[in-house]
């Protein structure tokens, strides 16, 4: 199995962790452990790197491509157990690489792909509701729900109505029995913009199915818990819902004392528990951009936890 993913904001992130050589460093979203291979290299015979993604594939590949690494742990979980995974030991650094891999999206038996006829699938973990069961069993008002709140698809009315229609003639089984929906849901001059049609409403879908923006709210909580006073939290967004949730999160953390000028002393007792090291979202360059196009809507974002939670 060739679990192929070139890392976005590779030196970016690493660089950012300020790696200690006998640290323990987590990467939460381990995929074909290019982050986590280039974290390894900074780290002593004495630090440690725990690798964590649940979805089985990466698991296999990551255990085959670190078996002769002492000091890499291996996880097979969800992200949002960051901290119980730690069993409160602490990290001195947390990566998140959000989104899907390119293993993922270029693997046509996963079926994420919108390009490809495939059995609709896009479960991140092999496990649990797929997306053929989502357009075939749920609801209109949630199809319009999750198509409006996930991708913020205007034309989501035409869609979810039509899903529902063409599920009473057939079952959605395949990418393109959903795709070819999409496009009947459009009016030809959207057909003819740049970007594929049905880019939204997949992936509106698979955000839904893999309860991704839930997971990263709690996962991002979970894992500052597990931080040390000093460690740092470097994330990787690729579209603006993700980079909203991790913007507002940080800027919690790093919000201290809300009391007006006037007031003598504090009685919000709010206190900053972060810093922010971006404080504006790093974007990527050119020439990253260049190397690989699927780069081009990332953002990273960096905090230091400066106090306890």
């Amino acid at each position: 199995m060739e679990f192929s993913h070139t890392p976005v904001f590779l030196k970016e992130a690493v660089d950012f962790l300020s790696i200690k050589p006998q640290g323990t460093y987590v990467d939460a979203t381990a995929g074909g452990g290019g982050h986590g291979r280039a974290i390894l290299e900074r780290l002593s015979n004495k630090g440690n790197l725990i690798l964590i993604d649940r979805d089985p594939d990466a698991i296999e590949y990551l255990l085959e491509k670190f078996k002769n690494s002492n000091n890499v742990l291996i996880i097979k979980d969800n992200f949002v157990n960051i901290y119980s995974v730690l069993n409160e030991k602490g990290a001195d650094g947390v990566l998140f690489d959000l989104g899907v891999s390119s293993y993922q999206l270029d693997n046509k038996d996963r079926g994420f792909t919108y390009k490809e006829n495939v059995p609709l699938d896009m479960r991140m973990s092999k496990e649990g509701l797929s997306a053929r069961d989502f357009v075939n069993t749920a609801p209109e008002e949630e199809i319009l729900r999750v198509l409006r709140e996930n991708a913020e698809e205007k034309y989501a009315e035409n869609i979810a109505r039509n899903i529902v229609k063409g599920r009473s003639m057939h079952p959605i089984e395949t990418t393109f029995d959903l795709v070819n929906i999409v496009k009947k849901s459009m009016p030809q001059r959207s057909l003819r913009e740049k970007g594929h049609p049905a880019k939204r409403t997949f992936q509106a879908i698979r955000i839904h199915i893999n309860s991704e923006l839930k997971n990263l709210k709690l996962g991002l909580v979970s894992a500052f818990k597990a931080l040390a006073l000093g460690g740092r939290m470097v994330v990787i967004t690729f579209h603006s819902l993700e980079d909203r949730i991790v913007k507002n999160q940080f800027k919690k953390w790093s919000t201290g004392c809300t009391c007006p000028g006037n007031f003598p002393v504090c009685v919000c007792g709010r206190k900053s528990v972060a810093k922010l090291l971006t404080k504006k979202a790093v974007k990527p360059s050119p020439k990253e951009i260049n190397i690989n196009k699927r780069s081009k809507s990332a953002k990273l974002r960096v905090c230091e936890k400066i106090c306890a939670y």
